[in-house]
């Protein structure tokens, strides 16, 4: 092979290569940094751009899509000393790639470890309770937190998504025996508020009882005595009439003592007539 030849094939290899490197085709959702001479010199945008051969670099190749990072799950010791698990979700995109290549090493694990602390220090100031019934409020709180910070390394929070809070395995458990304690507790709170219920129930039934008995037995009295009063008016001293009234009192005594169970006999007088009499004269005596 010729030297003329040698150096023509030279020649155009070195043209090839130097087009190569000087044109740059930026594809959709990429910015491309160019440093000159080690020193930032532009920004390529999407489409075809040109750069000095040798002389320029691509620095870095940035993603202006929005970027998904995923923040791993960690233990946050809550105000009340509870230990729960918690992990996130965060979308970010890049606006200003100057920025983001030289505000920061790595924005991706940048932003990681400024959601972890700041997730701990929301979620520190609550308790347990409130912790895991307040997804949205700690959600809010930590875009509005990292917000303004990442600004300084030309990037935007598009959104953080707590996907995961809950009681640490140890926790849980005792949660759960709390739960169970307290559930025992509040049955025996209601079975004794139930037995006191019955037993003030009983007692008012009880008095309600032996008040009308007594109102009974009054009434009962009054009656008697009225009916024997009249007798008495109606007969005018007479025997007949009282002694009819002793009488029908002393048949129904007979009776219920021939009706109970455990009288076996009854022994009536022979003459009903003179023992009512009998009865008579001693109320008289007595009188």
């Amino acid at each position: 092979m010729s030297p003329s030849l040698i150096v023509v094939l030279v020649a155009f290899f070195f043209v090839v290569m130097t087009l190569y490197k000087g044109i740059r085709i930026v594809p959709q959702g990429e910015e491309w940094i160019i440093e000159r001479l080690g020193k930032y010199n532009e920004t390529f945008m999407p489409g075809l751009n040109l750069m000095i051969p040798y002389i320029d670099n691509v620095s870095q190749k940035v993603v202006t899509k929005d970027v998904l990072l995923d923040v791993q799950e960690q233990e946050v010791i809550t105000k009340d000393n509870a230990v729960i698990l918690t992990n996130a979700i965060a979308f970010v995109k890049v606006t200003d790639p100057v920025k983001a290549v030289y505000g920061v090493v790595d924005f991706s694990d940048a932003i990681r470890y400024l959601i972890m602390t700041t997730l701990r220090s929301i979620v520190g100031e609550m308790e347990l309770d409130q912790a895991l019934s307040s997804r949205d409020q700690i959600k809010a709180r930590l875009r509005e937190s990292i917000a303004d910070e990442v600004l300084d390394w030309g990037l935007t929070v598009r959104s953080v998504e707590i996907q995961d809070i809950k009681p640490s395995p140890t926790m849980q458990r005792a949660m759960e025996l709390q739960a169970s304690a307290e559930r025992e507790r509040k049955a025996t709170v209601t079975k004794a508020e139930g037995d006191k219920q019955a037993a003030i129930l009983q007692a008012e039934a009880r008095l309600e009882s032996s008040r009308r008995d007594a109102e009974a037995q009054i009434l009962l009295a009054d009656a008697s005595a009225q009916a024997i009063d009249k007798v008495m008016k109606a007969s005018a001293g007479a025997d007949t009439s009282l002694a009819y009234l002793l009488g029908e009192k002393y048949i129904k005594a007979m009776t219920q003592m021939a009706s109970s169970q455990n009288s076996k006999m009854v022994v009536l007088p022979a003459d009903i007539q003179e023992t009512v009499r009998g009865l008579m004269g001693k109320v008289r005596g007595v009188v």
